[in-house]
């Protein structure tokens, strides 16, 4: 039997530690790898004499870094992550690319919009699983074992790629009854006398509109009758006449068009979103995580864009 090389094992001792750090405690570590806790606390205190560092100060009831475990931590991370995105660039070099990709969305467009381009990068690579999972918040690519994020928003984290997508128009919209109340020609000093919402991620207490041929500002407070963070749920109250929103236009266009929502102030619109797809920069990418940049970046396009118009 080949005895592994101290390569090999140093390499699963920093696997081990940054387990540790992440799951919170040698326990859970344990648990998560599938060992004991007396072997996960062997690895973590080999490594430690092997680079002569104290990593973890360690308590009955706590656990934190050292300023040299900090320093190892982010190293460790960054040399798996190289690690497993360079076997899986090799084992996917000349084949169909294959293995689990890890996707966050966020919980409206991965509920609806994407769906689509997901279909059909399933349908072009049947060896490759995605886990899509649906969260509003900026992943941590290495702990989390994330391959990609689509994000809604500016990005401002310089240690990652930012693919744009799109830009998603958003309109100000309320039910009929609300809508009722304006003169036939609105305007945003109009609308600020109507009970609004408010989307939490994007505006809370002040609305700013422009003109759509690019010319005239508006702004002026709100004091929303409810706040949320849910795109789902800004419509739903929307519709059932709470107040005044700024929506995505993709979100509510069939609104619009059955009745249960007015467009309003329609030479007016909200500043629109850009739509990005991030993931960690890394020297080797898995074929598996190219195919999904090729996809997403065609299918976001279609994805958006025929439904976003706004007339």
């Amino acid at each position: 039997m080949t005895k592994p090389s101290a390569t090999a094992d140093r390499f699963e001792l920093m696997e081990t530690f940054v387990r540790i750090v992440d799951a919170g405690n040698l326990s859970a570590a344990a648990t998560q790898l599938g060992t004991t806790q007396p072997t996960v606390s062997r690895r973590l205190q080999a490594l430690e004499r092997s680079l002569g560092v104290r990593l973890l100060r360690r308590s009955t009831h706590s656990m934190t870094l050292t300023e040299d475990g900090q320093r190892c931590l982010e190293r460790a991370r960054e040399l798996i992550a190289n690690w497993h995105a360079f076997e899986a660039d090799l084992r996917g070099a000349g084949d169909e690319p294959e293995g689990t990709l890890r996707v966050i969305a966020p919980h409206a467009f991965g509920q609806q919009q994407l769906v689509g381009p997901l279909a059909d990068y399933l349908a072009r690579h049947p060896r490759v699983n995605v886990e899509w999972l649906l969260h509003d918040r900026r992943p941590d690519f290495i702990a989390e074992g994330i391959d990609c994020a689509i994000q809604v928003g500016d990005i401002d984290d310089q240690s990652v790629v930012a693919i744009r997508l799109a830009e998603v128009p958003r309109i100000v919209v309320a039910a009929p009854a609300l809508a009722a109340r304006l003169p036939a020609t609105q305007a945003p000093d109009d609308l600020a006398r109507l009970p609004w919402l408010a989307m939490r991620p994007y505006y809370r207490t002040e609305v700013a509109l422009s003109a759509i041929d690019g010319g005239a500002q508006a702004r002026f407070p709100i004091a929303p009758r409810m706040s949320t963070d849910s795109l789902y749920a800004l419509r739903t109250a929307a519709v059932t006449g709470v107040g005044v929103a700024i929506a995505s236009a993709w979100l509510v266009a069939d609104d619009i068009a059955q009745g249960r929502l007015v467009h309003l102030a329609p030479q007016w619109r909200a500043a629109p979103l850009p739509v990005y797809l991030v993931y960690p920069q890394a020297r080797f990418y898995p074929a598996r995580l190219r195919r999904f940049l090729d996809v997403i970046r065609a299918g976001a396009v279609a994805a958006f864009t025929p439904q976003m118009r706004v007339g």
